[in-house]
């Protein structure tokens, strides 16, 4: 997995969430629209294990696979690594808004990922990160 070194020139990273790639991965033509027009995004490692999950066989995973670490694209897509501190962020969210909320494991990781990063978060699944405090959330609609 690639880790995020690179710095933005003139705008703000931002963090897919694996619902927009899944859309991607689908031919949504919005989904390819958002990918096109926002040039420096990212994924956490939660969103990457959950497509690779989501495979049916070899071929996709390679496929998927290549398209993660590719060097014949422009820019490599970064995969953010758990680090300590999103880990730490990820468990109080998951005891803050677990009962109440329904936050689970894959989602709190994801918005952590985001917060600890200072970035927004773009996904379709707003139900899911509406409720947790600090995270900016874009709203995508396939």
């Amino acid at each position: 997995m690639a880790s995020s070194t690179r710095a933005t020139a003139g705008g703000t990273r931002v963090l897919i969430d694996s619902d927009v790639l899944i859309w991607l991965m689908r031919g949504n033509a919005r989904a390819v629209a958002l990918i096109e027009q926002t040039p420096d995004w990212v994924i956490s490692a939660v969103s990457y294990m959950e497509l690779v999950q989501g495979c049916r066989d070899k071929a996709e995973l390679k496929a998927l696979q290549k398209a993660f670490r590719s060097s014949e694209t422009e820019a490599q897509t970064d995969i953010l690594p758990l680090t300590p501190t999103i880990s730490q962020l990820a468990c109080t969210l998951v005891e803050k808004y677990a009962l109440s909320h329904s936050v689970h494991m894959a989602d709190a990781l994801i918005a952590a990922t985001a917060i600890s990063h200072a970035m927004p978060l773009i996904t379709a699944n707003k139900k899911h990160f509406s409720v947790i405090n600090g995270l900016q959330i874009q709203v995508f609609k396939p």
